[in-house]
């Protein structure tokens, strides 16, 4: 029995790894803002389904455990890196990190590339829900063909996306829900581009503030929502951002050959 046990947490710790290592390799690593730009007219000229996700230290956190997520992010057509601590993670891995692509100032660059063209806002509540569209109208010229809330079943976004057939849809959800949502949408073969953008809606609706720019530029930013939200963010952050580093120091340098 006892070795049944050990035999089962080293095939559990192998796993973590090879999911972990698979992400990696999966990750669009965009090198400058030349690059960012080409990212750009590439996801504004879609003619086949596509989904766009974001891997943070929460998301590396949240495989380990959970397959479907796991999965979901497998599916995604492009993952972008997102956070310090992923620039820690690539760093160890002698990886070149790139940018940092995190979702809240990559979507509004590609809501400006989708100016006049059919979007969808599906995530947060109102009234901040409202208040985003609202933004993305004016500032953005998008034209909001559906905005629902984010705390219904699955399939409703499914069905959403069948009836509407935006061609940009911004799910704001959060992980993993909004991860699964996407490739419950990808499914169908809708022709869309599906985005897993987190607090993106609320960060536009002003639910959310935004750290200032030089605690950003310092990598901080998740330390200042952990001030503003420090019970909803406690195991995220307080212990997930431990938990991250333990696991990062365990993996060994790779040679990437993407």
């Amino acid at each position: 029995m006892m070795r049944e046990m050990m035999n089962e947490l080293v095939s559990e710790m192998k796993e973590w790894k090879v999911r972990w290592y698979a992400l990696v390799k999966k990750t669009r690593v965009v090198a400058d803002s030349d690059d960012e730009r080409l990212l750009l007219d590439e996801l504004a000229t879609i003619n086949s389904p596509k989904i766009v996700g974001f891997v943070n230290s929460y998301a590396m956190n949240s495989v380990v455990k959970n397959t479907t997520f796991f999965n979901s992010l497998c599916a995604a057509d492009i993952l972008l890196r997102d956070g310090s601590g992923m620039a820690m993670l690539f760093t160890r891995l002698n990886i070149k990190k790139g940018l940092n692509m995190n979702g809240t100032d990559f979507i509004p660059k590609l809501l400006e590339a989708y100016r006049g063209r059919h979007v969808a806002f599906w995530g947060t509540q109102e009234p901040y829900l409202s208040e985003a569209v609202s933004l993305a109208q004016s500032k953005y010229g998008v034209k909001i063909v559906s905005f629902h809330h984010g705390f219904d079943t699955e399939q409703v976004y499914v069905d959403l996306a069948a009836e509407f057939k935006p061609d940009l849809i911004i799910l704001g959800m959060g992980m993993p829900k909004q991860e699964k949502i996407a490739a419950m949408i990808r499914d169908k073969r809708i022709i869309t581009l599906v985005v897993c953008g987190g607090a993106i809606i609320d960060f536009m609706g002003n639910k959310i503030k935004r750290a200032p720019v030089w605690v950003r530029q310092l990598g901080f930013e998740w330390l200042y929502r952990l001030i503003l939200e420090p019970k909803r963010l406690y195991k995220r952050y307080v212990l997930g951002n431990p938990a991250f580093i333990f696991r990062l120091l365990r993996l060994h340098r790779v040679a990437r050959t993407d």
